[in-house]
């Protein structure tokens, strides 16, 4: 079977900084992949590396079986970032940002057909935000912006979808709807790797986890990965110590 998601040796420099160093990591197809680690252990520059937006010194990705590029041209490939840079201000509704997700099914004119419109209208649905599709962007709440940007990465349709710290900053309604969602797509044979501080949270949602610390220090079933053993080993912490994971 093709893995959905696959790096083989992985190599990122920032400069004289490793940022990731020789990561191995396949995923199968229909698995939700838990990505854990302290801040600065090279869980968001991953994520660009499997989107092709930072060069790589060594080792090949792989998105179902094609490049990174392709994977996204094709729309295989969704992504939810930690945070957007945005001008909150510019006059954008909330129904205009999630058909974003729909620009490469479009043509060069970025015309919407109904296949479209009904894509983003199912997005708003699965997010909970229809009644605020004509809203300006910038006056949503921190929960109701996260799930736009969800519903975005929706629209698009991806087989696989990376989601960078998807409940930071959200309210309990925003968190419960976009963890539901995420049971959802996994139920639908969806792959999606996330990032996430909420230690508590990685048995319920996820199948698997992987622990990295600019390398993959563990990889397997969150219960094994989450051994006090493994934790403190690799990072001299306690899992029940979540702020240490998120300064």
């Amino acid at each position: 079977m093709t893995a959905a998601i696959e790096l083989n040796g992985i190599t990122v420099r920032y400069g004289d900084v490793l940022a990731l160093d020789d990561v191995h990591l396949s995923v199968a197809p229909g698995r939700v992949c838990g990505l854990l680690g302290m801040n600065g252990s090279g869980k968001s520059t991953l994520f660009k590396a499997l989107l092709g937006l930072v060069p790589t010194d060594h080792g090949r990705i792989r998105i179902l079986g094609r490049s990174s590029a392709t994977a996204r041209r094709k729309g295989l490939l969704g992504y939810v970032p930690q945070s957007e840079q945005v001008d909150w201000a510019f006059p954008v509704q909330v129904h205009d940002v999630v058909m974003m997700g729909r620009y490469a099914h479009m043509g060069p004119r970025r015309r919407p057909r109904a296949a479209d419109r009904e894509a983003v209208d199912h997005a708003l649905r699965r997010t909970g935000l229809t009644e605020l599709a004509g809203r300006q962007i910038g006056a949503l709440s921190g929960g109701q912006r996260k799930r736009a940007f969800v519903a975005r990465a929706l629209a698009q349709g991806p087989d696989v979808l990376l989601l960078d710290e998807p409940f930071t900053g959200v309210d309990k309604r925003s968190e419960k709807t976009i963890t539901e969602l995420l049971l959802q797509l996994r139920l639908a044979g969806h792959t999606l790797l996330v990032s996430t501080h909420d230690l508590a949270q990685v048995p319920t949602l996820c199948d698997e986890a992987v622990l990295l610390q600019n390398r993959v220090i563990a990889h397997g079933p969150p219960e094994q990965v989450l051994e006090p053993d493994v934790l403190l080993e690799s990072f001299g912490i306690n899992p029940d110590q979540e702020e240490t994971w998120t300064r």
